[in-house]
């Protein structure tokens, strides 16, 4: 994690009671999406309150060897440039095939239209494109993990 990261967590923690949980927490960072310009929409829509959902193929997590995320977890979100740009919490985490993603959970995740036709063409191609790096290809039955979430700090 850069300096830059570190600091614009400290910021977030000292927005909070000094007797607030967070103070023990560790925190990620990271960017959505697989290149910089995603990144910087993805980041703009989250900011903005369009976007409060994201998923990723449960096989990204079994090959990074890394548990799920769970309801409570903060992430700071990246730009693509490496830069923080907001503080999330986790709301909601469950797990479902690709193929039974719901209008709503498309409509959480911003893109496009927000219409379920429109979710499932953007995200088969952005599996088609990062799934191969990891030996796998999309499977209409692929198990997602799927996350609701919420800002609870940015900076002005």
């Amino acid at each position: 994690m850069t300096d830059k990261v570190k600091n614009y967590w400290h910021r977030y923690l000292g927005t909070l009671p000094a007797d607030s949980a967070s103070h023990q927490e560790t925190c990620e960072a990271e960017a959505f999406g697989d290149e910089p310009s995603l990144a910087n929409r993805l980041a703009a829509a989250i900011v903005s309150g369009l976007k409060t959902a994201t998923c990723s193929a449960l096989w990204e997590w079994e090959a990074a060897n890394q548990p799920l995320p769970k309801t409570g977890k903060k992430f700071i979100v990246l730009d693509g440039q490496g830069e923080p740009v907001c503080v999330l919490e986790t709301t909601e985490v469950f797990v479902i095939p690709f193929n039974e993603v719901d209008a709503s959970f498309a409509f959480d995740e911003g893109a496009g239209d927000r219409s379920l036709e429109y979710w499932r063409e953007a995200h088969w191609k952005f599996f088609s494109r990062t799934l191969p790096n990891i030996g796998k290809e999309p499977k209409q039955d692929m198990s997602l993990v799927c996350e609701r979430f919420k800002v609870v700090y940015k900076e002005s």
